[in-house]
């Protein structure tokens, strides 16, 4: 093994260019495999990252107008939802796991005793905390209790309550939302939230939609009326949505979403507008977008693993080219060699050896450059949508394989040749 190692390294020194070249091949082919790949990871996770400070694998429902005629009703009615709608939805679709009504309130006057401001206020269900990730940084979540009690309490978010509160701690404090009082149960920790349907959760305040319900209703409307429904499905609603997807005829703007199809089928029949008119119930499901992202990162990723791959391959090649030329220019001393009693296997081991450390040597390089770039590049400012450069342990191992597997292949073939050469005609051999 030392030989060989040894000789190698006479062989680059002796041909630098020629070395050079062929190695950039190799180098080059590792890290456009590691950098493209955790390219591709870091924006997967980063648009995660998004959607789960949303609230990852949620519906939002609207009412809209009709855009088509339906039991005798003209087309451009105005559809409202309502409390019963949402209780409708838990108890007649299979698809929904969770449900909550919401009230959403802008404008809403807002006094702590420090400060004042104008506000958005959202009147939630229990449920609705966990699948919108609304985590506190300190305090208590509203609950169930609030909700039977109609508890006056709030849960604020990062930004109105530095507005209202400055750094003290508001646990307990009292607030006013339109002359009303509240107290305060606890803070939202600070969300970087790219996506939203109703503004930033760092500048709302929530309350129990029971106190909201009777407190701050939805102007100018009949009671019960909601801004909106929020929607969680079912796990193996989220799993179906590649086959649906994948089974299409036509493009994605005219598929039937499983979850959009259900909401609409349940609002209705008790609305009395066509199912299939989307205009009527606007559905903005984020699982969708976590499905078409995810599938458009993966379409990158394997396009760039795959020009990874050729690089890689004409890099090989080279290393194979190289290793021909040895041969070639040793063939009095593989001659010699055989004279003085080495054997077939020994010949072939050697030169075997050079090729693949050849491969190995530029392979590692362009391992140890590429994970050096990953992290400066990490130490820059990152987009929302972004979470760096992430080298998963996948991407490391796929390099990793592709690499050892490309210097077994193009270290035999000229090992091969060195090896089956006949001592008499290798001694004769004159460049």
């Amino acid at each position: 093994m030392r030989e060989a190692l040894v000789q190698s390294l006479q062989n680059l020194r002796a041909n630098k260019l020629r070395s050079f070249l062929t190695m950039f091949g190799i180098l080059w082919g590792v890290i456009s495999i590691v950098v493209l790949g955790a390219t591709g990871e870091g924006f997967q996770l980063g648009n995660e990252h998004v959607l789960r400070e949303l609230g990852q694998n949620i519906a939002i429902v609207w009412g809209g107008r009709t855009s088509m005629q339906a039991g005798g009703e003209r087309a451009g009615r105005k559809i409202t939802l309502t409390v019963g709608d949402a209780k409708a939805l838990e108890t007649e679709a299979p698809m929904v796991a969770v449900v909550s009504p919401e009230i959403e309130r802008d404008g809403v006057n807002v006094k702590s005793p420090f400060n004042s401001a104008s506000a958005s206020v959202q009147g939630i269900s229990p449920a609705y905390q966990k699948i919108r990730t609304l985590d506190l940084e300190y305090g208590r979540p509203l609950n169930w209790e609030d909700e039977k009690q109609v508890h006056r309490v709030a849960i604020i978010g990062a930004d109105m309550m530095q507005q209202l509160f400055g750094d003290r701690n508001a646990l307990g404090q009292q607030i006013s939302l339109n002359g009303i009082p509240y107290t305060v149960a606890g803070k939202i920790r600070k969300k970087d939230q790219d996506s939203n349907y109703s503004g930033p959760d760092n500048n709302k305040i929530f309350v129990p939609f029971s106190a909201m319900e009777q407190d701050l209703p939805v102007l100018n409307a009949d009671p019960g009326t909601l801004s909106d429904i929020i929607v969680a499905p079912k796990p193996w609603v989220v799993a179906m949505l590649p086959q649906v997807l994948d089974s299409r005829t036509g493009g994605i703007e005219d598929i039937t979403w499983p979850l959009s199809k259900e909401i609409r089928g349940v609002l209705a029949r008790r609305h009395g507008f066509d199912p299939d008119d989307k205009d009527a119930i606007p559905i903005w499901d984020t699982s969708l977008e976590t499905l078409l992202f995810a599938r458009m990162i993966d379409n990158m990723r394997q396009f760039f693993t795959i020009v990874g791959f050729i690089t890689l391959a004409l890099g090989g090649i080279g290393v194979m080219n190289i290793m021909l030329i040895a041969v070639k220019e040793r063939t009095k001393e593989i001659g010699v060699r055989k004279a003085l009693g080495a054997t077939t296997w020994a010949v072939q081991r050697q030169f075997f050896l050079e090729g693949f450390f050849l491969t190995l040597l530029s392979g590692g390089l362009g391992m140890a450059i590429a994970l050096g770039l990953c992290q400066l590049i990490n130490l820059l400012p990152m987009p929302a949508r972004f979470a760096g450069m992430i080298v998963s342990w996948q991407t490391g191992l796929m390099a990793v394989g592709t690499l050892v597997l490309i210097g077994v292949v193009t270290a035999t073939y000229p090992a091969r040749r060195a090896a089956q050469l006949p001592p008499v005609e290798a001694l004769r051999y004159e460049m």
